[in-house]
């Protein structure tokens, strides 16, 4: 059966996001008069203090936006390979690994000096506002201000995320001084303050973010990168630029996907999985076939269908294929073919406001690299440490290209009407996730609220990753033809799926302990 749960519905506007306090930040600025692009650069903020493990203006991220006259853009502001202006073979960079611990399963990540990539949150966030948002910048950043001065105490989520990545946030002593209390990790029921985060994020009404890209501080991250066997350099924060790209569209079944595009593989990946699920060549609606196309959910022939298709898309990666533009026709085919056969550190907002503008959002620090800039409590990333990210090899691209990565920020569109907008936390489980949420809308006509709350699973390269809450037959039966790993509890490994129908509901991922709430205006 399909877990329900009660929507909240409102006449404007519709938040859904990580956690409750950012989601509360985010309803604040709509009441003050401010747009969806307003409400997401106010969250991501807010994120970078209450979900310390998940997201960093160190970090990089996504923000698709659409405007009420249906422009739609992708800000990409994820990180670039570092080492500009480094002579060749300038030293082996510091990568230290660190195994994550999930209950069921386990991922190798890598943290230190060499795992950080040009930082591209900060001036992302402040590029959007400049773009689209219309409050003062002050009136944005206020809420986050006051929760990094005030303190957010922290829920059993978020201080299970920092429990997983405690070697990587205790790594240096000024990390050790923010996340522990008399020589003792932070824990659940706590509260968690950054008054450094508090005033950095204060000057950035005036100076903007000069200090961090251009300024002193600039230079003494460059210092201690140099001296730390890093690779980040002055010149590549100096030349770090937000670029606006027009979003990826794939047609599935009567609607329209808009995704993150390339150079990013994440949004071309989840195209691609629709087009391997959806069994008609015709575009750009498919073929409307519904649950005919996939069975009922949560039978066997569902979730071989699901497993299907994520063997197939992992091969055609690992072949070349990064979305459904580098397929021929009968490769196509071929490829549709297997998958009817055979009958795997981040967070997400996810804001509608009253007047029809959208905005889905992802952003990441990926694990941390435990390297924190000196006086801002900013702990940089280690997007140079995560291998999927990197399939040649850490470090085998050159310097200032943007690195391509998983995150897909997504809107469904019917005709000229946003559906849905959603997006992803989850590291390699974003587009699993993902694509089976889409699916559990547009094929099994889902509420917003059982589309995320529903059992995932997930392919992981070697066996089928199975969440609880699916009957045992069908387990049993799909053990007989594929290895299963079935786990016991609700986990953040299976993604942190948040989303909004606009002017109608908002649904957040109960794996990663997410918030929705509605805000009516009048």
């Amino acid at each position: 059966m399909v877990p329900t749960r009660s929507k909240a519905h409102a006449p404007a506007c519709v938040v859904a996001t990580g956690h409750p306090r950012v989601t509360e930040a985010a309803c604040e600025i709509l009441r003050a008069g401010g747009n969806a692009f307003d409400a997401a650069v106010a969250a991501g903020f807010c994120s970078s203090v209450a979900e310390p493990a998940l997201s960093s203006l160190g970090g990089g991220g996504f923000l698709l936006a659409r405007t009420a006259a249906g422009r739609a853009t992708l800000f990409d502001f994820f990180v670039d390979t570092p080492g500009r202006g480094l002579p060749a073979g300038a030293g082996e960079p510091h990568l230290l690994p660190v195994t994550v611990r999930f209950p069921s399963s386990e991922q190798v990540f890598h943290a230190g000096l060499g795992s950080v990539a040009v930082p591209g949150t900060l001036r992302g966030l402040l590029h959007v506002h400049a773009s689209c948002g219309r409050l003062p910048l002050a009136e944005v950043v206020a809420p986050a201000v006051s929760l990094a001065r005030d303190g957010v105490t922290l829920n059993d989520k978020q201080a299970y995320f920092l429990g997983l990545l405690e070697p990587i946030m205790t790594l240096r002593p000024d990390g050790r001084a923010l996340f522990e209390r008399d020589g003792r990790y932070v824990a659940a029921g706590e509260t968690f303050t950054n008054p450094e985060l508090a005033a950095f994020m204060e000057s950035l009404v005036t100076d903007g973010d000069r200090a961090l890209y251009e300024g002193e501080l600039a230079r003494r991250v460059a210092d201690d990168m140099s001296a730390g066997a890093g690779l980040l350099t002055a010149a590549d924060l100096a030349a770090y630029r937000v670029i606006e790209r027009a979003p990826l569209t794939v047609g599935y079944r009567g609607v329209s996907v808009l995704t993150n595009p390339p150079p990013s593989f994440g949004g071309s990946l989840l195209a691609l999985s629709l087009r391997l699920l959806d069994g008609d060549e015709a575009a750009p609606g498919g073929s409307g076939a519904g649950i005919d196309a996939v069975g009922d959910f949560g039978s066997a022939r569902h979730l071989a269908s699901l497993a299907a298709c994520m063997q197939e898309v992992d091969r055609l990666r690992a072949s070349g294929v990064t979305g459904p533009d580098d397929l021929e026709g009968r490769q196509l085919a071929t490829a549709r073919g297997r998958v009817r056969t055979a009958t795997g550190g981040t967070t997400h907002v996810s804001i509608s406001d009253a007047e029809g503008n959208v905005a889905s959002m992802t952003t990441s620090n990926g694990e941390g690299s435990g390297y924190l800039v000196p006086g801002t409590g900013v702990m940089l990333n280690n997007m140079m440490g995560e291998d999927d990210l990197h399939p040649d090899g850490f470090h085998a691209c050159p310097a200032g290209q943007r690195v391509a990565s998983m995150m897909s920020p997504s809107l469904i569109l019917d005709g000229d009407d946003v559906r849905l907008v959603i997006g992803s936390g989850g590291s390699k489980r974003i587009r699993t996730a993902l694509l089976q949420v889409l699916s559990n809308v547009i094929d099994f006509g889902m509420d917003v609220a059982g589309a995320v709350d529903s059992p995932r699973v997930h392919w992981d390269g070697d066996r089928l990753q199975i969440e609880p809450g699916f009957e045992a037959g069908v387990l049993a039966e799909l053990a007989a033809t594929l290895p299963v790993n079935r786990w016991d509890v609700l986990d953040v490994y299976f993604g942190g799926v948040n989303a909004v129908e606009p002017d109608t509901a908002g649904a957040a991922d109960p794996r990663r302990g997410g918030h929705a709430a509605t805000v009516s205006l009048r």
